[in-house]
C-alpha cells in the first residue's frame, strides 16, 4: 500500500486527529460506529471523479487568491500522483479514513504534507459528494446509452433479416390480427427508443454543478463557481445552496430510467419464453443461449430469456428504495443520503448487463415461419377484414361487427376457417357480403390494408425500420 492507516491491529480505534472533523473530539470513535458509518466498501467508483474535483477546485483556489499558484501547483502535482496510484492499485480506499472524500485527502497529506489541508477551504464534503455522484452517474448514463444502442441495433438486425414473415398479433394472450415480424420487432425497439429518451431527460439533470454550495450556506471566499462548472463539464450551477447539498432527485430520476429499461426487457423475456414454448413454437433458440435439465434430456430452457423476466425486480426495489430513502429528510444534508450509493450501484450493473445480453439472445434466435404463418390461419384473424368490408360497403361497423360475429359462429359450427365458409353462408350473416370478399380475406392482403402510418403493411414496415435506425443514430449522439 502506498499509504499507511489510520490505526493498526485488530481493534484498534482511530485517533480523533485522523478525521477530517476531529479537532473537537477528546475521545475516538467506537470500532462498532466506525464499521457501521463506513462507506469506503463501495465508494471506490467515485474515486476518479472526486480527485477530478479536486484538482479543478484546487485550479479555481489558486486564480481566486485563496492559494498561491505554486500551492495550486503543488496540489495539482499531488493529486496527479494519487490518480495514477489508484490506476495501478497502489492506493485503495482505507475504512480508517471514513470515506473516498477522507482517503484522497489523506494520501495527498502524505505526498504534499500539510498543504494539504488547505484543498477544503471553501468546500464540504456535502458539495464535495454531489459533485462526484453528478460526474459518475454522467459516466454511467453513457455507459448505458451506447449498450441500449447496441440492443436496439441488434434487434433491428434481427427483425429486418425477418422482416416479411407474418405472426399473430395477441390482445390479452388471444390471438387478434396478423402482423408482420419486421412490425413485432420494431416494437420493442420504440420501448428501447423512449429509454434512450429517458436517459436523456437524467443526464439533463445531472447537468447542474453543486461544487461551491459547501455544507449547506455557501462560502465567504471568493469562489468561481463558473469556472469549475465550465472545467467540469457542466453547463449550469445549482441555484440553491440548500437544495444543491441535499438534493437526490438525479438519482431517482436515474433509477425510474433503469427500472423502465427493466420492464421493457421483462417483457420481452416473457415474450421470448412464450414464443418458444411448444404450445407457440414461433421462435426456437440456438443452442449457444439455451440451457438443459440435470434430469430431462430432452429440454431446452430459456434461462436468459427468464432471467430477463426475474431481474426486473431488483430495478424496482431500488426506485423504492430511493424514493423512501429521501421521503423524510429534512433540509439539508443528512447521512442518511449515504445509503443512495450501494443499492444503487449493483442495481446499475445488474442493468446493463441485462442490456448487454441482448445482442446475443438477437443473433440466436430463429423464427419458424410455417408455424407463425398456420397459427395465422387459426383463430378467424381475418374477421375484423370482413367487418371492414361491410363498412366500405355503406354498412354501420355495429351492423358489420354483429354480422361477422354470426359468420365466426358459423364457422366453429363447421369447423372450418372464414376463407373457407361459403359464400352463401356470408350472405345469411349479411346480403352484402359478395364474391370479392375472399380476396380481401387473404393473408397477405389482411396484412397490406393496415396502410396507415404506423401500421403493419410491408411498405410501411419498410420505411419504419429506416426510421428507427435513423432515430437511433441521433439517440446514439445524445
Amino acid at each position: 500500500m502506498a499509504r499507511r492507516r489510520a490505526a493498526e491491529g485488530k481493534g484498534a480505534e482511530a485517533k480523533p486527529g485522523a478525521k477530517l472533523w476531529g479537532g473537537a473530539f477528546a475521545a475516538a470513535t467506537h470500532p462498532a460506529v466506525e464499521a457501521f458509518t463506513d462507506s469506503t466498501r463501495y465508494e471506490d467508483r467515485l474515486v476518479p471523479h472526486d480527485i477530478a474535483g479536486s484538482l479543478a477546485h484546487a485550479g479555481m483556489l489558486g486564480r481566486a487568491g485563496v492559494l498561491s499558484r505554486a500551492e495550486a501547483r503543488r496540489l495539482a502535482e499531488g493529486l496527479g500522483r494519487v490518480r495514477r496510484e489508484w490506476e495501478t492499485g497502489s492506493f485503495r480506499l482505507d475504512p480508517a479514513f471514513e470515506d473516498v472524500h477522507g482517503n484522497v485527502e489523506a494520501r495527498l497529506r502524505d505526498l504534499v504534507g500539510p498543504l494539504a489541508g488547505k484543498l477544503h477551504s471553501g468546500r464540504s464534503r456535502n458539495d464535495q459528494v454531489a459533485l462526484d455522484e453528478r460526474l459518475l452517474l454522467r459516466e454511467l448514463e453513457g455507459r448505458l446509452r451506447g449498450a441500449l444502442v447496441e440492443a436496439a441495433g441488434a434487434w433491428l438486425d434481427f427483425g429486418e433479416r425477418h422482416r416479411d414473415l407474418v405472426l399473430p398479433g395477441y390482445t390479452h394472450l388471444q390471438r387478434a390480427q396478423p402482423v408482420l415480424f419486421g412490425h413485432w420487432a420494431l416494437a420493442w425497439v420504440e420501448m428501447w427508443l423512449r429509454d434512450l429518451t429517458r436517459l436523456g431527460w437524467v443526464r439533463d439533470a445531472l447537468d447542474e454543478c453543486p461544487l461551491g454550495a459547501a455544507a449547506l450556506a455557501g462560502s465567504p471566499l471568493p469562489l468561481d463557481r463558473a469556472g469549475v462548472a465550465r472545467e467540469l463539464g457542466f453547463s449550469r450551477l445549482t441555484e440553491n445552496s440548500l437544495d444543491a447539498v441535499s438534493n437526490r432527485d438525479y438519482l431517482v430520476d436515474f433509477a425510474y430510467a433503469l427500472a423502465m429499461v427493466m420492464q421493457h426487457l421483462s417483457r420481452l423475456g416473457e415474450e421470448v419464453v412464450l414464443y418458444c414454448t411448444q404450445e407457440f413454437g414461433f421462435l426456437r433458440l440456438g443452442d449457444a443461449v439455451a440451457t438443459g435439465s440435470s434430469l430431462m434430456p430432452q429440454k431446452r430452457n430459456p434461462d436468459v430469456a427468464e432471467l430477463l423476466r426475474g431481474r426486473s425486480g431488483r430495478a424496482y426495489g431500488l426506485l423504492v428504495h430511493l424514493l423512501t430513502l429521501l421521503k423524510g429528510q429534512p433540509l439539508a444534508y443528512n447521512r442518511d443520503a449515504q445509503e443512495d450509493k450501494e443499492l444503487f450501484f449493483s442495481t446499475y450493473d445488474l442493468v446493463l448487463h441485462c442490456v448487454r445480453i441482448v445482442p446475443v439472445l438477437a443473433s440466436h434466435l430463429e423464427p419458424d415461419p410455417e408455424r407463425m404463418r398456420r397459427a395465422c390461419h387459426e383463430g378467424f384473424l381475418e374477421a375484423t377484414d370482413a367487418a371492414d368490408y361491410l363498412v366500405g360497403k355503406g354498412v354501420p361497423f355495429r351492423e358489420a361487427h354483429e354480422a361477422v360475429g354470426k359468420a365466426v359462429r358459423e364457422c366453429v359450427r363447421r369447423g372450418c376457417a372464414l376463407p373457407t365458409l361459403p359464400l352463401e353462408a356470408w350472405r345469411e350473416a349479411h346480403p352484402a357480403f359478395g364474391a370479392d370478399l375472399f380476396g380481401r380475406l387473404k393473408l397477405e392482403a389482411v396484412v397490406a390494408a393496415r396502410a396507415g402510418f404506423g401500421a403493419t403493411a410491408p411498405k410501411r414496415v419498410r420505411e419504419a425500420f429506416a426510421r428507427a435506425r435513423q432515430r437511433l443514430r441521433r439517440a446514439a449522439g445524445g
